[in-house]
């Protein structure tokens, strides 16, 4: 059983994903790390978040950043959304992140900051 999961939507944001693993490494919390796209492995992304024994789940995605919003729609655990800079200096997946529906919550962190959404999961697995 790990405690985080950490899903990219591209292997491109590995840069992202290995700040996160280190601070979650820094504090002792187990992980593993997927790449699963949400438009090109939809099945699959269902399948993982559904079947995962994980208490928090980190999505990092660029661009239309749908990652962290489809993650939340099939869970109950939180989802820590990490915008990665891109055309729009991610700022469109910030906003794709931030703007969840009604029901879909998504924590969001600043554009590229891994290490945040890691210190988040901390915090939030500290609670219990």
């Amino acid at each position: 059983m790990v405690e985080v999961a950490i899903l990219s939507g591209s292997a491109s944001d590995a840069a992202i994903v290995d700040k996160a693993a280190a601070v979650l490494e820094e504090y002792g919390i187990s992980y593993e790390v997927r790449v699963l796209s949400a438009h090109r492995d939809p099945e699959i992304l269902d399948e993982y978040v559904k079947k995962s024994d994980c208490k928090v789940f980190i999505a990092i995605a660029g661009l239309s950043a749908a990652l962290p919003g489809v993650v939340a729609s099939k869970t109950g655990k939180p989802v820590i959304g990490v915008p990665v800079s891109g055309n729009l200096m991610g700022l469109d997946a910030l906003l794709s992140i931030v703007q969840m529906p009604k029901g879909v919550p998504v924590a969001c962190v600043g554009i590229d900051s891994g290490e945040n959404a890691a210190l988040l999961a901390y915090r939030i697995l500290k609670l219990k």
